[in-house]
């Protein structure tokens, strides 16, 4: 019988024990003892889920290794950040192999999801069997299967994204078996017979996007420098037919600010050092403080007195929609405020800890700094008169 354990309960591993739960029994295993006790009340400190989605009778959550010894389907989605160097950081990885080496039997399989750089899972690999003393595709199998996660989009879910399930065994009744759970998963899933492929195809996916977003940010510079109307640039532009349009603004999140180093770290071990790959990063880095002068220039020009000026910083979670604050530039162009003046507050409505706003509140404040694009943001631009807003991005300017 087939019993799942999904290791790291964040916004990939959750999800994905909702969704198993469904048809199998699942243990939600996850080392932050926090992390567990809410969900096992039915409280997702992410805003994702409903206490009904928490409480199914195929649902366990645990952050003991005895609820999971017994489990013989692994599914690995602990997180991949950097260190302040900028270097890949396997930490959770290498956390999850040591919980692995102590309860690996034959028959299991092990599914990692984690975003990693090429050749990962095939390391990870060889340390299991060095601790086991257990073969891979002959005691036990191993598959990569790239998450595709994006917080906070209701339109693509696991419902209905293509997902990369990664095997290069030639074991048919694992085959089948990993295609008959992750057919539970999503609707259609891409195979592939290379591992190091998938790790790679994972790694663009994110990077082109930095780097598109990059490129848009660098018009949104050029365009203010020669005091163009960005947006009318930007429209014009999309009227040819092949014109890719995306969205200027603060990259953050566990996803884009991440991943570019870690495929630029393994192509310089291997004697290369990326010209491209890189570029992207540079720019968006470089946002928070375009953003600041941005902000600071406004409020000179507008002579208030510096005791008596009044900001709101409005968006302050990585990206709308979501209560992950992982690598937001936006907490710290709030910081940078705050200490330069006194009244300075931060207000996003998926933040709990954000302070609040209200319609009486509003004629508070000399100046509102919109960071973030959404509905809530957009009802509260349309009740402020235009010299109260400051738009880096243009998104609510009248």
């Amino acid at each position: 019988m087939l019993k799942i354990c999904v290791i790291g309960l964040g916004y990939v591993g959750l999800p994905i024990c909702i969704k198993l739960a469904k048809n199998y029994k699942i243990v939600g295993f996850d080392i932050n003892s926090e992390r567990i006790n809410s969900l096992k009340k039915g409280i997702d400190l992410n805003d994702e889920f409903k206490k009904k989605d928490l409480k199914k009778k195929n649902l366990f959550f645990s952050k003991n290794i005895q609820d999971i010894n017994n489990c013989n389907f692994y599914i690995i989605c602990v997180p991949t950040p950097i260190t302040n160097s900028k270097q890949p950081d396997l930490k959770y990885i290498n956390k999850s192999l040591l919980l692995l080496s102590k309860i690996l039997k034959k028959g299991d399989i092990l599914v990692l999801e984690s975003t990693v750089y090429p050749g990962v899972t095939g390391e990870f690999i060889n340390k299991l069997e060095k601790k086991t003393k257990l073969v891979n595709n002959r005691d036990f199998s191993t598959c990569y299967s790239p998450e595709r996660i994006n917080p906070g989009d209701k339109e693509r879910n696991l419902n209905n994204i293509n997902k990369v399930l990664a095997y290069e065994g030639n074991n048919k009744k694992v085959k089948i078996l990993l295609k008959s759970v992750y057919k539970k998963i999503c609707k259609k899933l891409i195979l592939s017979k290379n591992i190091r492929e998938a790790e790679t195809a994972k790694g663009i996916e994110n990077i082109q996007r930095d780097l598109n977003i990059a490129l848009f940010n660098e018009i949104l510079i050029i365009c203010n420098k020669l005091k163009l109307n960005f947006n009318e640039v930007v429209r014009l532009a999309s009227t040819k037919w092949n014109f890719l349009n995306f969205a200027p603004g603060l990259v953050g999140g566990h996803c884009l600010p991440v991943d570019p180093y870690y495929l630029t770290y393994i192509a310089k071990k291997r004697g290369y050092k990326p010209k491209v790959t890189l570029s992207g990063r540079h720019v968006n880095n470089y946002m928070k403080k375009y953003v600041i002068d941005f902000a600071n220039f406004f409020i000179q020009k507008s002579r208030i007195k510096k005791n008596k000026i009044k900001i709101c910083v409005v968006g302050l979670t990585y990206k709308y929609g979501v209560a992950d604050i992982r690598n937001s530039q936006k907490i710290q162009i709030l910081k940078y405020f705050r200490k330069k003046f006194k009244f300075t507050k931060g207000f996003d409505p998926f933040l709990k800890s954000s302070d609040k706003l209200d319609n009486n509140e509003l004629k508070k404040y000399n100046f509102f700094i919109f960071l973030s694009k959404g509905e809530k943001f957009e009802n509260i631009a349309n009740l402020l008169s235009k010299k109260k807003i400051i738009d880096p991005f243009f998104y609510y300017s009248k």
